[in-house]
């Protein structure tokens, strides 16, 4: 039996200790949340399925509203599933060969997870250790609306429309799951185990010098994670990013399309909340997005939107859901910037 590299119950004490505190609410408004998120999250993916025509007989399953130490927590569960096939083929190495550097790994985990408590509105959890999960963390929820000044209620649907499109995304696409794992598999299978060369790579980017650092730009995830990667985890990575940009993207298109019907600030609040993404923090923060990769996050919603728009404004929502039917119909790296080539290729 290998070691495990990361100790993911030190992931969840170092980010739940280090999780910001919440807005002030009173407990009857937290309990008003709560009910509110839950109900707009089925009322969401029936609107979602009206508009995509995915998914339309299947069962929509509850929402699980947290609060930042739950998602800490379940975040945690879930990464610990999704990593596997990488911890267990780093556990074998010199990677796993000391406790005490599991303990270590895991705190530093808990410290990006502590940090990302406090951002994110929700996500699906595709594969984690209970299944699918469509988790919705309220105090995050209340605290952008409040910045943003947006009507509650619209806000809360709006945050629900994208993210019941995710859980559709996977729900209603029978081999996605898999072929999402597959990819993590694929990743783990081409990481390196040489803690010499992870350094070496590192080392290459920050200093400029040596291939890890004349990667080309413009590549969907182009970032210092890619550019510290072997040409084969760059591959596998890529194809990775694409799926997310698509899903990402069409989850964005989707919310959109829908909330003029449903939420009638929705102008407002997709102004309101570009801006606040725009604008960021102070110079901290700013440097711990980039290092995570969060400012590729949001050409990812771009990009991808995009590219589910061109789609759809020429062939319409149907035959846009193509691109769901195997792995071989989604979008290229290079297709994602080029909706005409996807069109081309796989609708003929």
């Amino acid at each position: 039996m290998t070691a495990n590299p990361i100790d993911w119950d030190a992931a969840v004490r170092a980010g739940q200790r280090l999780a910001p505190r919440g807005p002030r609410v009173t407990p009857s408004e937290a309990r008003a949340v709560v009910e509110e998120l839950r109900s707009f999250a089925t009322v969401a993916e029936g609107r979602v399925r009206e508009t995509t025509g995915l998914g339309l007989d299947l069962p929509i399953a509850d929402a699980e509203v947290l609060d930042r130490r739950g998602w800490i927590a379940a975040s945690a569960a879930g990464m610990a599933v999704l990593t596997k096939p990488l911890t267990d083929r780093l556990g074998a190495t010199e990677f796993g060969a000391v406790e005490f550097g599991a303990a270590a790994a895991g705190s530093q985990v808990g410290i990006l997870l502590g940090y990302l408590s406090g951002r994110v509105l929700g996500q699906y959890d595709p594969i984690g250790e209970h299944g699918g999960r469509l988790l919705l963390v309220a105090p995050n929820v209340v605290k952008v609306e409040r910045e943003i000044g947006a009507v509650p209620a619209d806000f809360r649907l709006w945050v629900c429309l994208h993210e019941s499109t995710h859980r559709l995304q996977f729900t209603a696409v029978p081999w996605m799951a898999d072929y999402f794992r597959s990819l993590v598999a694929d990743y783990a299978a081409v990481a390196p185990t040489d803690s010499a060369e992870v350094l070496r790579r590192v080392g290459s980017v920050i200093t400029g010098r040596g291939d890890a650092a004349r990667e080309a730009p413009g590549t969907v995830g182009d970032s210092w994670l890619r550019r510290i990667q072997t040409p084969e985890q760059q591959r596998v990575f890529d194809s990775v990013m694409a799926l997310m940009t698509l899903l990402e993207g069409h989850a964005d298109h989707v919310m959109d399309a829908v909330g003029p019907a449903v939420v009638p600030s929705v102008d407002e609040i997709r102004a309101a909340f570009t801006e606040r993404r725009r604008k960021g923090r102070g110079p901290l923060d700013r440097l711990i997005r980039s290092l995570l990769g969060m400012d590729a996050k949001l050409a990812q919603y771009a990009r991808g939107a995009a590219f589910v728009r061109a789609v759809v404004e020429r062939v319409g929502m149907a035959r846009f859901n193509e691109v769901f039917t195997s792995p071989d119909t989604l979008p290229t790296v290079r297709e994602i910037d080029d909706a005409p080539a996807w069109i081309r290729r796989v609708l003929g």
